[in-house]
């Protein structure tokens, strides 16, 4: 089971609403359109609906997270599609590691910026 990602689409997956808010505008702003997850449970089945060009990942969340997701998308879905860029607190170069050894390609740390942000796209080459 495979869905055709839409191309400029980035799924937002955090448990704040803020960081939400501003990743979406930052991404808007720069022609992707953009749909919201609070937790990684949501993200999985937004990406069922409509797979986004990418998914911008917290590791800290409520229901699931960051990193069952992703293990559970590349399950589903294969380990490539869509890029996974964690956008995290975390720091530990373990957990880095581990992210990468289950198919994210970026990793950003909070607080970003838009360049910092666009500069990750661009590196998964959608920006």
């Amino acid at each position: 089971m495979s869905a055709a990602p839409c191309a400029r689409a980035c799924l937002v997956v955090d448990d704040s609403r803020v960081v939400r808010k501003l990743a979406r505008r930052m991404l808007e702003g720069h022609g992707f359109a953009v749909e919201e997850a609070e937790d990684g449970a949501r993200a999985l089945d937004a990406c069922r609906r409509a797979m986004p060009a990418c998914v911008l990942l917290d590791w800290n969340m409520p229901v699931m997270n960051g990193l069952d997701f992703l293990k559970a998308l590349r399950e589903e879905f294969g380990p490539d599609n869509p890029p996974v860029v964690f956008c995290t607190t975390e720091n530990d170069i373990g957990r880095i590691a581990q992210a990468i050894e289950h198919g994210a390609q970026e990793f950003i740390m909070k607080p970003f910026d838009q360049q910092i942000l666009l500069g990750k796209l661009a590196q998964v080459g959608l920006a």
